[in-house]
């Protein structure tokens, strides 16, 4: 079992930053495939960001086209804590921001249905 917590959300400008926070408990965590995903109103979950442990025994990173090179997510396993920093922020990224855990070996990151576990959810919202 995995719980996760978000953190970081709030009201911010177009073209200001947010760091989000998600703090997983588990003992696996250091494999634990993490993802980044949102909803806005009427709209679909969609991705955002996900690192991966890599079979050349480091992590790799992935980027919804929409985000790439504005967000960067990060971990540090030692805090058992995974970021995604949000830079020049844009009202289409108004959403509601989840983070997922999948602590299995299969799996698209880019597809929710992979992520076993889901923190609560923490609102961002850029106004123009």
């Amino acid at each position: 079992q995995v719980q996760l917590v978000e953190s970081g959300g709030g009201l911010v400008q177009a073209g200001g930053s947010l760091r989000l926070s998600c703090a997983a408990s588990g003992r696996t965590f250091s494999t634990t495939m993490m993802g980044w995903f949102r909803q806005a109103p009427g709209k679909e979950r969609e991705f955002v960001a996900a690192i991966k442990w890599s079979s050349t025994n480091t992590y790799y990173a992935y980027y919804a086209d929409s985000v790439k090179g504005r967000f960067t997510t990060s971990r540090d396993n030692a805090k058992n804590t995974v970021y995604l920093q949000m830079n020049s922020l844009k009202p289409e990224d108004t959403a509601v921001y989840y983070c997922g855990a999948n602590t299995g070996l299969n799996g698209s990151v880019y597809s929710s249905t992979a992520y076993y576990y889901w923190g609560q959810g923490t609102q961002v919202t850029v106004s123009s």
